[in-house]
């Protein structure tokens, strides 16, 4: 037996509750990861509450399809089906599972061509976990929607969330000259991160004719709290807005902006091919291996306070990821 953070209908924080269930065996191509931390994100909470309306088009349109959340993991393998090579039992290892979520439990099954890939030596699995749950979103954003160089003018709005944090870090990395956003509390926070300047929205509008550091090549709003229709006023020729939430304006706007100077982009990263994903997830551990990147972690909770995680997603106001542990690393399955 194992357990679970389980729901059954969408709802408020407290939907979700731990519950005990088989524990799964790997079947042939598979591996069985103990599960040592777990990332509790916006999509997680978008799925418990079945909210805004397209989190039921991925996770069920009356009730909840899966009732096990979390996509990221890091653990250890523990188990592996028949025909498994890349990896043996004892390998510690991280990655995702997408939509088929299952990651919030002492175990998960996973297949060993999925995307997952070791976790290097120096690298702690919370960390690991914030890597899937902020940079791989970031990165790809950035590097394949954004086009961010050397020399690129990049502001990050929703700079101390998990996605915004992994952005300001990779784009200083990719070159840029990086404008972040974020509220009071965080400042300090953002700056360490390496950022040219930080705002606080709370005193300045940052998406203004005038603001500091424009006009900007990227406009990445990490955290949806602004519209392409405003950030044209600050958006260089040719330059790009980024968001990583859906809407049917920015869908719309996605397909219009072509045939102007200026772009809306909106991509799906979760849904990438895993082929794409693996070498992401090795180059960004190997950059939290070599003190390169440092994701940042807002609190890691137990299991038992799975609904105190989503809460604290909840508030929209959290600096980096929430992990919570199903299996502490020093405790045995």
């Amino acid at each position: 037996m194992m357990r679970i953070a389980a729901y059954h209908r969408y709802g408020a924080p407290e939907v979700v509750g731990v519950e005990e269930c088989e524990r799964p065996e790997p079947g042939p191509g598979e591996v069985r990861v103990r599960v040592h931390a777990a990332s509790v994100g916006a999509a997680d909470a978008a799925g418990r509450s079945g909210s805004p309306w397209f989190a039921r088009l991925a996770f069920g349109l009356r009730r909840p399809r899966n009732a096990v959340l979390g996509s990221d993991f890091a653990g250890v393998v523990d188990a592996v089906g028949a025909g498994v090579t890349r990896f043996a039992v004892g390998d510690r290892v991280f990655g995702a599972t997408g939509a088929d979520g299952g990651a919030h439990a002492e175990a998960v099954v996973v297949r060993e061509d999925g995307a997952v890939v070791p976790l290097p030596d120096g690298v702690s699995v919370e960390a690991a976990v914030a890597i899937c749950d902020g940079a791989m979103t970031a990165l790809p954003f950035l590097r394949d929607g954004g086009r961010v160089g050397a020399g690129s003018r990049v502001l990050v709005n929703g700079a101390s969330g998990a996605v915004g944090a992994a952005a300001v870090q990779l784009a200083v990395r990719l070159g840029a000259e990086v404008t972040a956003v974020c509220g009071p509390a965080h400042v300090e926070l953002v700056a360490g991160l390496g950022a040219t300047r930080v705002i606080d929205y709370t005193h300045e509008d940052p998406i203004r004719h005038g603001a500091p550091g424009a006009p900007f090549d990227v406009v990445f709003d990490a955290v949806g709290k602004s519209t392409f229709r405003r950030a044209r006023a600050v958006l260089a020729p040719g330059g790009r807005y980024l968001t990583t939430v859906p809407s049917w304006a920015i869908m719309a706007q996605q397909l219009t902006s072509r045939i102007g100077r200026r772009r809306a982009v909106i991509m799906f990263t979760g849904l990438r091919s895993v082929e794409a994903k693996r070498p992401d997830l090795e180059e960004l551990a190997a950059l939290a291996a070599s003190g390169a990147f440092a994701p940042v972690i807002e609190r890691v909770v137990p299991l038992d306070a799975i609904a105190e995680a989503h809460r604290l997603v909840d508030t929209g106001h959290k600096a980096g990821t929430v992990v919570v542990t199903p299996v502490p690393e020093y405790q045995e399955a």
